[in-house]
This record gives structure tokens, sequence and C-alpha cells, in this order.
């Protein structure tokens, strides 16, 4: 657990955010997402519209094993009406059973994938997957085929002049909550066990979405966060666009929208992410309501298919919230006296193993190079503990269970002669 205080590679290929609104009223009901003046700053929030199922349709001419294809009505676009793209499945069950769901949303360059969906209703959970770029599961990746009622087709940071309700990520998060309603609706979903999961821009999302509707159970962006203007692979794209950038950032940022989602998260990534760096990843666990699990592998790769979609911390995480299941282990606590580092640990699970990550370097984070070593486990005091090498900068820990799940502790800048975190959030 964590104190409270995106161009892709391989087949994420970068969709630039752009959306910066100039209108500062209320967005009509009508559209059902509205933006409130909190702090001087306008935010996103669910309407009672949003929370009304969408109609929805089935998509002819898409097929796919197991799934459905379906297009349902999305937010009104330069004033003409919207369809959303999606695949919905159901996974076996029993007569009258009521299944756990999840809404998949991806990322940059992508759409709404079938397989994903599959792998979670062979994991026993309804599922759907919706294309929030206003195309359809037709061509190429990053070159899927539009159809004619689509939203807006991704991101341009140059468009923030537009108004707030012709932009992309306010479409695009309504494209989610939209989704939430529709999976809700299912008489075969019980309600009141459903999250999320987004990868890279679908992370981002999952972040927003997650903080302004309260109905998901829990959320798990893996790779996207907040703070973007600080730290990010488009930090010195929106720092250009001077006043239009800060706009930009004060209506979609999701650390404005983290702290209102209560829900426990779990953030999954990769030490040296190219679009999502560590030290807004930190910020993001830090600013975000409910607790946060961390789960940071050394150098994960950035993308769909089985690098974000199937760590399996991932289902662990939602079957422990939704089916009862065997909880990921929570960090309590972490220390550092010199060069001697603990974190301690609570669970049911056992842990196993605990592993040490440090690097030397500093500047970009995409850049730095980090180094493996053993630490030791103390099962009776729930704690590991570890020597740092000379001349480390940051570190952090990875604690490894019976099952080979892996939690992480927060990483530690190495500033003076000692250091410590406790962990909030915990009863």
């Amino acid at each position: 657990m964590i104190a409270k205080h995106p161009r892709g590679t391989g087949r994420l290929v970068g969709m630039v955010v752009g959306a910066v609104a100039c209108a500062c009223l209320l967005v009509p009901a009508a559209t059902a997402l509205a933006l409130d003046d909190q702090a001087g700053r306008d935010h996103l929030r669910v309407t009672p519209e949003m929370l009304t199922p969408p109609a929805a349709r089935p998509a002819d001419g898409f097929h796919a094993e197991g799934v459905e294809a379906i297009f349902y009505d999305g937010l009104p676009w330069k004033g003409k009406p919207t369809r959303v793209f999606a695949w919905v499945g159901m996974p076996s069950r029993a007569a009258g059973e009521k299944v756990p769901g999840i809404v998949l949303v991806h990322g940059g360059g992508g759409t709404a994938f079938d397989a994903w969906v599959r792998l979670w209703t062979g994991r026993g959970y309804a599922a759907i997957a919706m294309d929030t770029c206003g195309t359809v599961p037709r061509g190429t990746y990053a070159n899927w085929e539009r159809h004619e009622a689509g939203g807006p087709p991704g991101n341009r940071f140059e468009d923030s002049e537009a108004p707030a309700a012709d932009q992309w990520p306010y479409h695009a998060v309504a494209d989610v909550v939209l989704a939430h309603s529709l999976l809700r609706s299912r008489p075969e979903v019980d309600p009141g066990r459903i999250g999320i999961t987004g990868i890279s821009w679908g992370g981002y999302l999952t972040c927003i979405a997650s903080g302004i509707d309260d109905r998901f159970r829990f959320a798990v962006p893996v790779y996207g966060c907040g703070f973007l203007g600080e730290d990010s692979v488009w930090k010195d794209e929106i720092a250009k666009l001077g006043p239009r950038g800060r706009r930009w950032l004060d209506l979609w940022d999701p650390s404005h929208y983290l702290p209102g989602g209560r829900m426990p998260k779990l953030w999954v990534t990769g030490t040296n992410d190219f679009a999502y760096p560590m030290d807004s990843l930190r910020k993001s666990c830090r600013s975000a309501g409910g607790r946060s699990t961390l789960c940071i592998r050394p150098r994960m790769p950035h993308g769909h298919g089985g690098a974000g979609e199937n760590p399996e911390e991932i289902r662990a995480f939602a079957d422990a919230v939704v089916r009862g299941g065997k909880p990921l282990v929570e960090i309590t606590g972490q220390s550092r006296r010199g060069d001697k580092v603990r974190v301690e640990y609570r669970g049911d699970a056992a842990v196993v193993k605990a592993e040490l990550l440090s690097t030397k370097d500093d500047g970009r984070w995409t850049d730095r190079r980090w180094e493996a070593a053993g630490a030791a486990v103390d099962p009776a005091a729930h704690a590991a503990t570890a020597t740092l090498p000379p001349g480390a900068t940051t570190y952090f820990l990875n604690l490894h269970d019976d099952r080979g799940l892996l939690v992480s502790s927060e990483h530690v800048e190495v500033r003076g002669t000692s250091e410590s975190a406790p962990v909030s959030g915990l009863p």
C-alpha cells in the first residue's frame, strides 16, 4: 500500500492527447458529462444521465469467437450524435448466477480488442472493451477504420481552444462511463462487482474515469498516470503550447481526478517506461483516493497483449476485491538508515523472495540502468531488508509471494543519511 500524501512502442502507437477546453460554463446536462468549477479549475463530473444505460444495437458485419459486437450511443460531438463500437462477453455461469465485470480501456493506436474480452471472460468476468477514437476493429494497428458516427478521432494538444465538449478526453471518458452503465444493466452481471483497467492512454483514462465514477469497485491503470506536465513523454510538447498547454493540464490531467476515486487501485508499470515515468507515477499514487498497490517490473515492455494485459497481479487484485480471493501482499512501511533499507508488509500470502532494485544513474528515467540484488526476508517480523550498493541514487524493493505475484515499495531517491515512508490508508 502506498502513502497518501502516450506515444506507444510495440502495439501502442502514440496518440497525442489534445484536449484543452475553453468553456468555463457548465456543459448542458443533455450532454451527460458536465464541468464543475473547483478551486479555480474546471473539472468533469458525472451527471445522472451518464448513469443511464445507453441504447445499444448489434454491430453488423463484426464477428469474433465468444463475444458480441455492438454499437452504443455516445455523447454528441460538434452537434451530431455519435455511436461507440464495443465487444461484450459473458463467462460460463450457473443458471441465475450473477458474475463480476470489468471495463477494458485500450491505449494509443488501439481499438476494442476481442481477445482482451475473452481473456477476462475466461477468468469468470463479464467484460466490455470499447473503442474511444471513433473507429472499429477493421484495419491495422493505429490505422483502424473510422465509422460514420464516430466521435473525436484521437488527440491533438493544439486543438486546446475548441469547446470542452468537442475534445477527445471529454468523449473518451464519457465512452468509458457509458460502457460501465451498459455492463451494469446486463441481467447476468452483479452491478456491485465491476472494476476497470486500461493500458497506457487507457490507463490515463482509467485514472480519470475512476475518479468521477464511484460505482467502480477497483481500478488498475497500466503505465498511465497523471502529472503529465511535470514529467512525461509529452512534457515538452505541452510546455511549448504556453497558456493552451496549461489550460489542457487544468482540465484533463488525471491529478485533478485521482483524489475522488476511493476504490482500491493497482498500478502496474516498468522501471523505464518511456511515456509515464516513475516520478509521475509516484505522485499519482500519493494523490489517489483509496489504497494503492504498486507492481513495478524492471524494464517492463510497453504495450497491449502479454505485456500490459496478462500480468497475473491484475487478475489476483481483481479477484481479491470482487470474488473473495487472496489479496496481494500489502506493504505497510519502508525506511532507510545509511545503506540499510527495510520494508514491512502484511498479508495472507507468504513472501518467499525479496529483491532490491537500485540505480546509480540520474537524469531521464527511461535511460536509467537498474540492478537487482537479493534481499533478506524475515517471515516472523513480516519484513525484508537489504544493503544498498555504493553510489545508489534510487531504489525500491519487490516482494514475491508463494503464488509468484509481486508487489513493490515506492521508489526512494537517496538523499542524506536516512528516510522513512510510513504508509497511510491502512486500518
